[in-house]
Protein backbone atom coordinates (compact mmCIF):
# COMPACT_ATOMS: atom_id res chain seq x y z
CA UNK A 1 0.00 0.00 0.00
CA UNK A 2 2.87 2.38 0.74
CA UNK A 3 4.60 1.49 -2.52
CA UNK A 4 1.54 2.26 -4.64
CA UNK A 5 1.09 5.58 -2.90
CA UNK A 6 4.72 6.49 -3.50
CA UNK A 7 4.42 5.77 -7.24
CA UNK A 8 1.35 7.94 -7.51
CA UNK A 9 3.13 10.82 -5.82
CA UNK A 10 6.13 10.52 -8.18
CA UNK A 11 3.95 10.40 -11.31
CA UNK A 12 2.07 13.45 -10.15
CA UNK A 13 5.38 15.30 -9.63
CA UNK A 14 6.61 14.29 -13.09
CA UNK A 15 3.41 15.44 -14.77
CA UNK A 16 3.23 18.75 -12.98
CA UNK A 17 6.91 19.77 -12.86
CA UNK A 18 9.12 17.99 -15.42
CA UNK A 19 6.93 17.86 -18.52
CA UNK A 20 6.25 21.61 -18.58
CA UNK A 21 9.97 22.29 -18.37
CA UNK A 22 10.72 19.95 -21.28
CA UNK A 23 8.04 21.63 -23.33
CA UNK A 24 9.53 25.07 -22.73
CA UNK A 25 12.98 23.85 -23.74
CA UNK A 26 11.70 22.38 -27.03
CA UNK A 27 9.82 25.58 -27.78
CA UNK A 28 12.96 27.65 -27.20
CA UNK A 29 14.99 25.46 -29.54
CA UNK A 30 12.34 25.70 -32.24
CA UNK A 31 12.16 29.47 -31.96
CA UNK A 32 15.98 29.76 -32.17
CA UNK A 33 16.04 27.52 -35.25
CA UNK A 34 13.38 29.56 -36.98
CA UNK A 35 15.17 32.78 -36.12
CA UNK A 36 18.47 31.46 -37.52
CA UNK A 37 16.78 30.19 -40.69
CA UNK A 38 15.11 33.55 -41.18
CA UNK A 39 18.41 35.33 -40.61
CA UNK A 40 20.13 33.14 -43.19
CA UNK A 41 17.36 33.72 -45.69
CA UNK A 42 17.62 37.46 -45.26
CA UNK A 43 21.46 37.62 -45.25
CA UNK A 44 22.83 39.55 -48.24
CA UNK A 45 25.37 37.85 -50.66
CA UNK A 46 28.99 38.90 -50.13
CA UNK A 47 30.83 40.85 -52.82
CA UNK A 48 33.68 39.20 -54.73
CA UNK A 49 35.78 40.45 -57.61
CA UNK A 50 35.28 38.50 -60.83
CA UNK A 51 36.97 38.66 -64.20
CA UNK A 52 37.22 36.87 -67.56
CA UNK A 53 40.17 35.22 -69.38
CA UNK A 54 42.10 37.51 -71.70
CA UNK A 55 44.14 36.87 -74.85
CA UNK A 56 47.67 38.30 -74.79
CA UNK A 57 51.07 37.91 -76.42
CA UNK A 58 53.56 36.83 -73.79
CA UNK A 59 56.75 34.86 -73.26
CA UNK A 60 58.03 32.22 -70.91
CA UNK A 61 61.41 30.84 -69.92
CA UNK A 62 62.61 27.25 -69.66
CA UNK A 63 65.80 26.22 -67.89
CA UNK A 64 67.79 23.21 -69.08
CA UNK A 65 70.50 21.56 -66.99
CA UNK A 66 73.71 21.72 -69.02
CA UNK A 67 77.30 20.51 -69.05
CA UNK A 68 79.77 23.30 -69.74
CA UNK A 69 82.96 22.54 -71.67
CA UNK A 70 85.84 24.63 -72.95
CA UNK A 71 85.81 25.35 -76.65
CA UNK A 72 89.09 23.39 -76.73
CA UNK A 73 90.30 21.01 -74.04
CA UNK A 74 93.10 18.59 -74.90
CA UNK A 75 95.51 16.28 -73.13
CA UNK A 76 99.22 17.01 -73.41
CA UNK A 77 101.15 13.72 -73.62
CA UNK A 78 104.81 12.84 -73.93
CA UNK A 79 105.81 11.79 -77.45
CA UNK A 80 109.18 10.30 -76.50
CA UNK A 81 110.46 8.27 -73.58
CA UNK A 82 112.81 9.90 -71.09
CA UNK A 83 113.28 11.74 -67.80
CA UNK A 84 111.62 15.10 -67.16
CA UNK A 85 114.46 17.62 -66.95
CA UNK A 86 112.49 20.84 -66.57
CA UNK A 87 108.92 22.06 -65.93
CA UNK A 88 108.42 25.64 -67.11
CA UNK A 89 104.82 26.27 -66.04
CA UNK A 90 102.66 25.95 -62.95
CA UNK A 91 99.22 24.47 -62.53
CA UNK A 92 96.34 26.83 -63.28
CA UNK A 93 98.53 29.36 -65.10
CA UNK A 94 97.85 30.76 -68.58
CA UNK A 95 100.22 29.89 -71.42
CA UNK A 96 100.70 31.05 -75.00
CA UNK A 97 100.71 28.97 -78.15
CA UNK A 98 104.19 27.51 -78.79
CA UNK A 99 105.41 28.14 -75.23
CA UNK A 100 107.63 25.34 -73.85
CA UNK A 101 105.88 23.49 -71.01
CA UNK A 102 108.22 20.55 -70.30
CA UNK A 103 111.68 19.37 -71.33
CA UNK A 104 112.64 15.70 -71.48
CA UNK A 105 116.28 14.51 -71.43
CA UNK A 106 117.85 15.19 -74.83
CA UNK A 107 121.28 13.46 -74.86
CA UNK A 108 120.09 10.21 -76.37
CA UNK A 109 118.19 12.01 -79.12
CA UNK A 110 121.10 14.36 -79.87
CA UNK A 111 123.33 11.32 -80.41
CA UNK A 112 120.76 9.84 -82.74
CA UNK A 113 120.69 13.04 -84.75
CA UNK A 114 124.51 13.18 -84.99
CA UNK A 115 124.54 9.59 -86.21
CA UNK A 116 121.87 10.30 -88.82
CA UNK A 117 123.81 13.31 -90.11
CA UNK A 118 126.99 11.23 -90.37
CA UNK A 119 125.16 8.52 -92.32
CA UNK A 120 123.85 11.16 -94.70
CA UNK A 121 127.32 12.60 -95.31
CA UNK A 122 128.71 9.12 -95.94
CA UNK A 123 125.94 8.34 -98.40
CA UNK A 124 126.54 11.58 -100.26
CA UNK A 125 130.28 10.85 -100.50
CA UNK A 126 129.68 7.36 -101.82
CA UNK A 127 127.27 8.72 -104.39
CA UNK A 128 129.85 11.26 -105.61
CA UNK A 129 132.44 8.52 -105.98
CA UNK A 130 129.98 6.39 -107.91
CA UNK A 131 129.16 9.34 -110.16
CA UNK A 132 132.87 9.73 -111.06
CA UNK A 133 133.10 6.02 -111.73
CA UNK A 134 130.11 6.28 -114.06
CA UNK A 135 131.71 9.13 -116.00
CA UNK A 136 134.96 7.15 -116.44
CA UNK A 137 133.05 4.07 -117.51
CA UNK A 138 131.28 6.07 -120.23
CA UNK A 139 134.66 7.19 -121.65
CA UNK A 140 135.94 3.63 -121.69
CA UNK A 141 132.78 2.38 -123.39
CA UNK A 142 133.16 5.04 -126.08
CA UNK A 143 136.71 3.74 -126.70
CA UNK A 144 135.50 0.12 -126.65
CA UNK A 145 137.74 -0.59 -123.69
CA UNK A 146 134.95 -2.01 -121.54
CA UNK A 147 131.55 -3.40 -122.42
CA UNK A 148 128.23 -1.64 -122.07
CA UNK A 149 127.43 -4.03 -119.24
CA UNK A 150 130.01 -2.26 -117.09
CA UNK A 151 128.28 1.03 -117.87
CA UNK A 152 124.88 -0.32 -116.81
CA UNK A 153 126.37 -1.64 -113.57
CA UNK A 154 127.86 1.77 -112.80
CA UNK A 155 124.51 3.46 -113.39
CA UNK A 156 122.72 0.97 -111.11
CA UNK A 157 125.27 1.52 -108.35
CA UNK A 158 124.79 5.28 -108.57
CA UNK A 159 120.99 4.89 -108.39
CA UNK A 160 121.35 2.70 -105.31
CA UNK A 161 123.59 5.23 -103.60
CA UNK A 162 121.17 8.07 -104.42
CA UNK A 163 118.40 6.02 -102.79
CA UNK A 164 120.68 5.56 -99.78
CA UNK A 165 121.01 9.36 -99.60
CA UNK A 166 117.23 9.68 -99.50
CA UNK A 167 117.08 7.08 -96.76
CA UNK A 168 119.77 8.88 -94.76
CA UNK A 169 117.93 12.17 -95.13
CA UNK A 170 114.76 10.48 -93.84
CA UNK A 171 116.68 9.19 -90.82
CA UNK A 172 118.06 12.66 -90.20
CA UNK A 173 114.57 14.22 -90.35
CA UNK A 174 113.22 11.57 -87.98
CA UNK A 175 116.07 12.19 -85.55
CA UNK A 176 115.40 15.95 -85.66
CA UNK A 177 111.71 15.39 -84.99
CA UNK A 178 112.40 13.10 -82.03
CA UNK A 179 114.84 15.62 -80.61
CA UNK A 180 112.31 18.43 -81.06
CA UNK A 181 109.70 16.33 -79.23
CA UNK A 182 111.75 16.47 -76.06
CA UNK A 183 110.44 20.02 -75.73
CA UNK A 184 106.70 19.83 -75.12
CA UNK A 185 104.95 23.01 -76.24
CA UNK A 186 101.45 24.47 -75.82
CA UNK A 187 99.31 23.80 -78.92
CA UNK A 188 97.22 26.96 -78.34
CA UNK A 189 96.61 29.75 -75.83
CA UNK A 190 95.03 28.31 -72.73
CA UNK A 191 95.25 27.42 -69.06
CA UNK A 192 97.26 24.52 -67.65
CA UNK A 193 95.53 21.93 -65.49
CA UNK A 194 97.12 19.59 -62.92
CA UNK A 195 100.67 18.32 -63.55
CA UNK A 196 100.86 14.75 -62.21
CA UNK A 197 104.60 14.12 -62.87
CA UNK A 198 107.45 16.15 -61.43
CA UNK A 199 111.06 16.85 -62.45
CA UNK A 200 113.07 13.62 -62.55
CA UNK A 201 110.10 11.38 -63.29
CA UNK A 202 110.55 8.79 -66.05
CA UNK A 203 107.79 9.08 -68.63
CA UNK A 204 106.98 6.77 -71.50
CA UNK A 205 105.73 7.76 -74.90
CA UNK A 206 102.04 8.61 -74.40
CA UNK A 207 102.29 9.50 -70.69
CA UNK A 208 99.83 12.24 -69.68
CA UNK A 209 101.76 15.38 -68.76
CA UNK A 210 98.85 17.79 -68.22
CA UNK A 211 95.68 19.15 -69.79
CA UNK A 212 95.25 22.54 -71.44
CA UNK A 213 91.93 24.37 -71.84
CA UNK A 214 90.98 27.26 -74.07
CA UNK A 215 88.32 29.04 -71.98
CA UNK A 216 87.88 32.08 -74.20
CA UNK A 217 84.52 30.64 -75.23
CA UNK A 218 82.43 27.94 -73.60
CA UNK A 219 80.12 25.29 -75.01
CA UNK A 220 77.00 24.31 -73.05
CA UNK A 221 75.38 20.97 -73.93
CA UNK A 222 71.79 20.29 -72.87
CA UNK A 223 68.93 17.95 -73.80
CA UNK A 224 65.46 19.01 -74.94
CA UNK A 225 62.27 16.93 -75.16
CA UNK A 226 60.56 16.46 -78.51
CA UNK A 227 57.68 18.81 -77.61
CA UNK A 228 60.05 21.53 -76.43
CA UNK A 229 62.17 21.02 -79.54
CA UNK A 230 59.12 21.62 -81.75
CA UNK A 231 58.16 24.72 -79.73
CA UNK A 232 61.74 26.00 -80.06
CA UNK A 233 61.78 25.50 -83.83
CA UNK A 234 58.43 27.27 -84.16
CA UNK A 235 59.77 30.24 -82.19
CA UNK A 236 62.97 30.17 -84.23
CA UNK A 237 60.92 30.83 -87.37
CA UNK A 238 59.51 33.99 -85.80
CA UNK A 239 62.73 35.17 -84.11
CA UNK A 240 65.84 33.51 -85.60
CA UNK A 241 69.19 33.49 -83.78
CA UNK A 242 67.70 34.33 -80.42
CA UNK A 243 69.97 34.99 -77.47
CA UNK A 244 70.02 32.51 -74.60
CA UNK A 245 71.21 32.96 -71.02
CA UNK A 246 73.41 30.83 -68.81
CA UNK A 247 72.49 30.45 -65.14
CA UNK A 248 75.50 29.51 -63.02
CA UNK A 249 75.61 27.05 -60.13
CA UNK A 250 75.17 29.87 -57.59
CA UNK A 251 71.98 31.05 -59.29
CA UNK A 252 73.60 34.12 -60.85
CA UNK A 253 73.30 34.81 -64.57
CA UNK A 254 76.44 34.78 -66.70
CA UNK A 255 77.34 38.29 -67.81
CA UNK A 256 77.36 37.42 -71.50
CA UNK A 257 74.52 36.11 -73.66
CA UNK A 258 75.00 33.16 -75.98
CA UNK A 259 73.41 31.50 -78.99
CA UNK A 260 72.29 27.99 -79.83
CA UNK A 261 74.61 27.08 -82.68
CA UNK A 262 73.81 23.45 -83.44
CA UNK A 263 71.86 20.37 -82.40
CA UNK A 264 72.14 16.65 -82.99
CA UNK A 265 70.64 14.99 -86.04
CA UNK A 266 68.40 12.51 -84.20
CA UNK A 267 66.52 11.90 -80.95
CA UNK A 268 67.81 9.59 -78.27
CA UNK A 269 65.63 6.47 -78.44
CA UNK A 270 65.89 5.85 -74.69
CA UNK A 271 65.21 9.35 -73.37
CA UNK A 272 63.17 10.79 -76.25
CA UNK A 273 65.30 13.95 -76.19
CA UNK A 274 67.69 15.69 -78.53
CA UNK A 275 70.93 17.45 -77.58
CA UNK A 276 71.54 21.16 -78.20
CA UNK A 277 74.82 23.07 -78.04
CA UNK A 278 75.04 26.75 -77.11
CA UNK A 279 78.16 28.94 -77.25
CA UNK A 280 78.91 31.68 -74.69
CA UNK A 281 81.72 34.26 -74.63
CA UNK A 282 83.97 34.01 -71.59
CA UNK A 283 86.45 36.90 -71.82
CA UNK A 284 86.96 37.10 -68.05
CA UNK A 285 87.63 33.34 -67.87
CA UNK A 286 85.02 32.91 -65.12
CA UNK A 287 83.70 29.66 -66.57
CA UNK A 288 85.88 26.55 -66.45
CA UNK A 289 85.81 23.25 -68.26
CA UNK A 290 83.50 20.81 -66.47
CA UNK A 291 81.30 23.49 -64.88
CA UNK A 292 77.56 22.99 -64.51
CA UNK A 293 74.71 25.39 -65.03
CA UNK A 294 71.39 25.92 -66.76
CA UNK A 295 70.73 27.27 -70.23
CA UNK A 296 67.68 29.53 -70.15
CA UNK A 297 65.64 29.89 -73.35
CA UNK A 298 62.85 32.42 -73.76
CA UNK A 299 59.94 31.43 -76.01
CA UNK A 300 57.20 33.69 -77.34
CA UNK A 301 53.47 32.84 -77.29
CA UNK A 302 50.99 34.59 -79.56
CA UNK A 303 47.29 34.93 -78.63
CA UNK A 304 47.61 33.08 -75.33
CA UNK A 305 44.40 32.79 -73.26
CA UNK A 306 45.43 33.38 -69.61
CA UNK A 307 43.99 33.59 -66.09
CA UNK A 308 45.68 34.44 -62.76
CA UNK A 309 47.09 31.57 -60.72
CA UNK A 310 45.59 33.06 -57.53
CA UNK A 311 42.08 32.50 -58.94
CA UNK A 312 42.55 28.71 -59.03
CA UNK A 313 42.53 25.85 -56.56
CA UNK A 314 43.53 22.20 -56.79
CA UNK A 315 41.63 19.04 -55.93
CA UNK A 316 43.33 15.68 -56.50
CA UNK A 317 45.87 17.03 -58.98
CA UNK A 318 43.21 18.82 -61.01
CA UNK A 319 42.97 22.60 -61.28
CA UNK A 320 39.65 24.43 -60.87
CA UNK A 321 38.15 27.91 -60.86
CA UNK A 322 34.78 29.12 -59.60
CA UNK A 323 32.54 30.33 -62.43
CA UNK A 324 29.51 32.61 -61.86
CA UNK A 325 26.15 31.88 -63.46
CA UNK A 326 23.39 34.37 -64.30
CA UNK A 327 21.97 34.19 -60.74
CA UNK A 328 25.32 34.96 -59.14
CA UNK A 329 25.83 31.41 -57.89
CA UNK A 330 29.25 29.82 -58.22
CA UNK A 331 30.13 26.49 -59.71
CA UNK A 332 33.56 24.87 -59.93
CA UNK A 333 35.01 24.20 -63.38
CA UNK A 334 38.07 22.10 -64.17
CA UNK A 335 40.46 23.34 -66.86
CA UNK A 336 43.68 22.07 -68.44
CA UNK A 337 46.65 24.47 -68.49
CA UNK A 338 49.03 24.49 -71.44
CA UNK A 339 51.83 25.86 -69.31
CA UNK A 340 52.50 27.84 -66.16
CA UNK A 341 54.23 31.19 -66.31
CA UNK A 342 54.83 33.68 -63.48
CA UNK A 343 51.47 34.60 -61.88
CA UNK A 344 49.47 33.17 -64.80
CA UNK A 345 48.18 29.98 -66.39
CA UNK A 346 48.11 29.71 -70.17
CA UNK A 347 44.91 27.79 -70.95
CA UNK A 348 44.70 24.78 -73.19
CA UNK A 349 41.06 23.81 -72.67
CA UNK A 350 38.18 24.02 -70.23
CA UNK A 351 37.50 27.77 -70.21
CA UNK A 352 36.29 30.29 -72.74
CA UNK A 353 36.99 33.98 -73.10
CA UNK A 354 33.38 34.76 -72.17
CA UNK A 355 33.46 32.85 -68.84
CA UNK A 356 33.44 34.83 -65.60
CA UNK A 357 35.48 33.48 -62.68
CA UNK A 358 36.08 34.55 -59.10
CA UNK A 359 39.34 36.47 -59.07
CA UNK A 360 40.35 36.02 -55.42
CA UNK A 361 38.99 34.65 -52.18
CA UNK A 362 38.20 31.18 -53.51
CA UNK A 363 39.28 29.64 -50.20
CA UNK A 364 36.24 31.22 -48.51
CA UNK A 365 33.67 29.88 -50.98
CA UNK A 366 31.86 26.61 -51.51
CA UNK A 367 29.88 25.12 -54.37
CA UNK A 368 26.50 26.77 -55.02
CA UNK A 369 26.98 29.85 -52.83
CA UNK A 370 25.44 33.04 -54.17
CA UNK A 371 27.74 36.06 -54.36
CA UNK A 372 27.56 39.64 -55.50
CA UNK A 373 30.04 39.84 -58.42
CA UNK A 374 32.12 42.97 -58.98
CA UNK A 375 33.68 42.74 -62.43
CA UNK A 376 37.34 43.74 -62.81
CA UNK A 377 38.88 43.86 -66.27
CA UNK A 378 41.64 41.30 -66.69
CA UNK A 379 43.89 43.94 -68.23
CA UNK A 380 43.74 45.91 -64.97
CA UNK A 381 44.74 42.78 -63.07
CA UNK A 382 47.69 42.23 -65.42
CA UNK A 383 48.80 45.83 -64.98
CA UNK A 384 48.75 45.37 -61.21
CA UNK A 385 50.77 42.13 -61.49
CA UNK A 386 53.39 43.87 -63.64
CA UNK A 387 53.53 46.82 -61.25
CA UNK A 388 54.20 44.54 -58.28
Amino acid sequence: MKVVLLLRVQNHYYMTKILPLLGLACLALYMASCSKSKEENTQKPESYQVSSPITIDTSYEIDYISDINSVRNVEIRARVKGYIEQIYVDEGKPVRKGQILFSISKNEFKEGLYQAKAMLKNAIAEAKAAELTLQNTKLLVDKNVVSKTELEMAKAKLDALNAKIDEARSHEATAEIRLARTDIRAPFDGVIDRIPNKVGSLVDEGTLMTTISDNSQMLAYFSVSEKEYLDYMENEKQTPHREVSLILANGEEHSYKGHVETLESEFNAETGSIAFRARFPNPERILKNGSTGKVRIRNQIKNALVIPQKSTFEIQDKIYVYLIDADGRIKSRNFIPKLRIPHLYVLQSGLEKSDKFVYEGTQNLREGVQIKPQFVAMQNILNQIIKN
